[in-house]
């Protein structure tokens, strides 16, 4: 066909892009606070020329093609980098979308005949919705992957390991002890003890919301990590609520040394390490 609709985007390369860029720079979701305009427009280009290479009369409707699979890639890189950015799925489908709305504009301008008009346009729907299909796909690849890593770091900040005397060192748990979070809490409290050489573990569970016979297991299978480590464990953060959904549950914690608070922990592990800590008169003029 003279003056296809593969050879009109083609050659009308840099106006379809202007086209384009205009629609974004005037749409509502524009996010020029995460993302400068000529990111914007570097990015868009790149999408342009990838989609006119690609493009033939043979493939046009057919877009699981191997042929787009430049377009395909630019696209996803693009997609999980928005993800990244932190732009929403609306934006980010816009963003494609909007590139649909340049394309119809062109052959509207450049096709005069209203059959061939129509059946071009709906060749054009048919491709970019495959394309924002594939934006979606991406978008959420992208999020999940952000959301896993997020969830790690937090999973990591929330299960510090800290010496609190020379041999003694001490881990605070925060909120739901799943078995992920447990495998973490194993591999930073036994890497602590080989670096520090500590021989006492205090597991405080004041931050733990609710025991479970399910969180006890894994209580259970820390401490008997810590002890073939050769170090003791002490599970501190015992509240009342917690002492009697152990007992009701039959759960056996008769062999793990338990205090009800932080500072009792604290004490018993003196103790254990033939130390003790005593309050002094000082003379205030000695100071």
């Amino acid at each position: 066909m003279a003056n296809s609709l593969t050879q009109l985007i083609q050659s009308n390369k840099a106006r379809l892009l202007d086209l384009w860029i205009q629609k974004q720079l005037t749409s509502d979701s524009l996010r020029d606070d995460l993302m400068s305009n000529d990111e914007l427009r570097a990015q868009s280009e790149e999408l342009v020329n990838a989609l006119a290479r690609s493009l033939t009369e043979e493939n046009i409707d057919q877009v699981d093609s191997i042929q787009f699979d430049e377009v395909f890639e630019i696209l996803s890189g693009i997609s999980v980098y928005r993800a990244q950015q932190g732009f929403s799925p609306r934006e980010t489908g816009l963003y494609i979308f909007s590139l649909k709305d340049a394309i119809l504009d062109l052959i509207r301008q450049e096709i005069t005949d209203p059959a061939r008009l129509f059946e071009e346009s709906v060749r054009i729907n048919r491709l970019l919705d495959s394309l924002g299909v594939v934006t979606f796909e991406t978008f959420i690849k992208g999020r999940e992957e952000v959301i896993l890593r997020q969830t790690e770091e937090i999973s990591d900040i929330s299960t510090p390991v800290i010496q609190i005397w020379e041999g003694i060192l001490a881990l605070p748990i925060i909120g739901t002890l799943d078995s992920s979070r447990t495998q973490v809490v194993m591999e930073n409290l036994l890497q602590r003890i080989v670096d520090t050489g500590s021989n006492i573990a205090i597991l405080d569970i004041s931050g733990v919301p609710a025991v479970d016979s399910l969180v006890a297991q894994h209580l259970i299978k820390t401490v008997s990590a810590t002890r073939l480590m050769g170090a003791e464990c002490i599970i501190s953060g015992i509240r009342p609520e917690i002492a009697q959904t152990v007992v009701h549950l039959g759960i056996d914690l008769s062999n793990i040394i338990t205090k009800a608070s932080l500072a009792s922990a604290l004490k018993h592990a003196f103790a254990m390490s033939r130390m003790a800590v005593k309050r002094i008169d000082v003379d205030k003029k000695a100071l």
